[in-house]
């Protein structure tokens, strides 16, 4: 099974980080988050890869093309004018073929059991299925409206008056039955193929009753890599093991004085800091500079900015 993996935005939530990095390589714990994708569905038996990319393409492709992911190919389909969810997909119709596919989000981090998912698929035998995840916060990001096992609305835009506590996670099993409802033009996957499929062949529930993160936010990007036994060091290992890099707070290139102290924080490669110098619940982006005696609590740093956060 091929999976088409979306990393084609902006990163607007992520400025101004993202005006010097590229949203799918922003690291989480030193790993470009675009990676975290790639390793999860090698492991689960994926061999091929189609990802979107727009934004700083061609800085995407370099650090792809400068890994060696082993046996798992990766093809990209780069948007000269972004396409959204919607519109990115169908200009893939022809690479994914006519078999099911896996589509993921790369701004989110989950241990979704993508074996799992395609095996709920397959016996419901639906046209597509989207993996849900149960959160008090599903009123503020966009409920889900589930009937009898099959999503039938979202933030009522059908309005269904469906409520749950269920919200999208951004990963699906789809067929092919989707391209027929999709635009070649910029548009939104909700508001094209998922509508088309609930009024056409259906659209399934599967219930991920694992972990999920969103690493959109300045705010939860910033958890990700700081908070103490967050999903992307607890998935570390399996990283590693699917190809070949390690997630870790600190980059072996990193500088750090002996009389500097750093809690609970990220430091990526190239970064500096100086003697006397204290970070805490803080994440340094490649390059940045922590000056001798400098106090850095609960932000992100790259070499242009620094935003404070309630980490």
């Amino acid at each position: 099974m091929k999976a088409f993996v979306l990393a084609a935005g902006f990163g607007t939530r992520l400025r101004p980080f993202t005006e010097h990095i590229p949203k799918p390589l922003i690291p989480v714990l030193n790993v470009p988050s675009l990676f975290y994708a790639f390793a999860l569905l090698k492991e689960s038996g994926v061999r091929e890869i189609v990802c979107n990319i727009h934004h700083h393409a061609a800085e995407i492709r370099k650090a792809a093309d400068a890994f060696d992911f082993g046996e798992l190919r990766i093809t990209f389909s780069e948007e000269t004018t972004i396409l959204g969810t919607g519109g990115g997909l169908k200009k893939c119709e022809t690479l994914l073929g006519d078999d099911d596919f896996l589509l993921v989000n790369s701004d989110i981090i989950s241990d979704i059991d993508f074996p799992a998912l395609v095996s709920r698929h397959r016996t419901a035998g639906v046209a597509g299925t989207l993996a849900l995840y149960e959160t008090p916060e599903a009123g503020a990001i966009g409920a889900v409206g589930v009937e009898r096992g099959l999503v039938r609305d979202f933030r009522n835009m059908r309005l269904t008056g469906l409520v749950s506590s269920l919200i999208y996670t951004g990963t699906a099993v789809l067929s092919p039955a989707i391209f027929a409802h999709l635009k070649k033009g910029f548009s939104s996957i909700v508001d094209t193929g998922f509508t088309g499929l609930i009024d056409h062949g259906g659209l399934g529930a599967y219930l991920h009753g694992g972990s999920w993160m969103d690493i959109g936010t300045l705010e939860s990007y910033c958890r990700a890599n700081t908070a103490p036994g967050m999903l992307p060091e607890l998935l570390a290992g399996r990283v590693h093991a699917a190809i070949g890099i390690m997630p870790r707070r600190i980059a072996a290139d990193a500088e750090i004085d002996s009389g500097a102290s750093v809690v609970c924080s990220s430091v990526g490669s190239g970064c500096t800091v100086g003697r006397g110098a204290a970070v805490e619940n803080s994440v340094l982006l490649p390059g940045a500079v922590v000056e001798t005696g400098e106090t850095l609590s609960s932000a992100i740093r790259d070499r242009c900015s620094t935003v404070f956060l309630a980490c």
